[in-house]
């Protein structure tokens, strides 16, 4: 997990600021639905392409994002990501991702490998493209599995546009 957040943190230093795509760092916290399991804390890396839609105020792009918990559970998930631009700089984001779930341990099992990451958040964009969201997720297996407990999280996100 170390290596994994000093490579998130290097890829942010290092792009640059012109808007389009964004690379984005989430932290948090993951509250598992199922009595065994063990919340823990979370750290996310996402990559959202440039858009490949827009109307107004919306817009839609490609995306990828991998997510570790503490005890190593980890998701890979890709999809579609969207955001709905508000006023004075605020936005709305949405996404949904869905990937391979492996658990690091036996009782944080979310009852199958496929499992889809689903996102919420807002956020504030400043002038020089970045961004900061708040953002809760659930990851479930949308019942293709008898045992679908899914886990929540909220984070924290910094968007690093280039």
């Amino acid at each position: 997990m170390k290596q994994f957040l000093l490579t998130a943190i290097l890829a942010l230093g290092l792009t640059g600021t012109a808007q389009a795509q964004s690379l984005i760092l989430g932290v948090g916290y993951a509250d598992f639905q199922h009595n065994g399991s063990r919340d823990q804390g979370v750290l996310s890396l996402e990559y959202q392409h440039t858009p490949f839609w827009e109307r107004g105020r919306l817009s839609a792009r490609l995306a990828g994002a991998a997510t570790v918990h503490n005890n190593g559970d980890f998701h890979l998930g890709a999809g579609v990501a969207g955001e709905y631009a508000l006023d004075r700089n605020w936005f709305i984001e949405a996404s949904v991702l869905p990937g391979l779930y492996i658990e690091g341990e036996d009782s944080n099992t979310l009852g199958s490998r496929f499992e889809v990451r689903s996102l919420f958040g807002v956020g504030y964009r400043f002038d020089n493209g970045n961004a900061l969201s708040l953002a809760i997720t659930h990851k479930s297996n949308a019942s293709i599995s008898d045992f679908n407990p899914g886990v929540n999280s909220v984070l924290l996100r910094f968007h690093r546009s280039f």
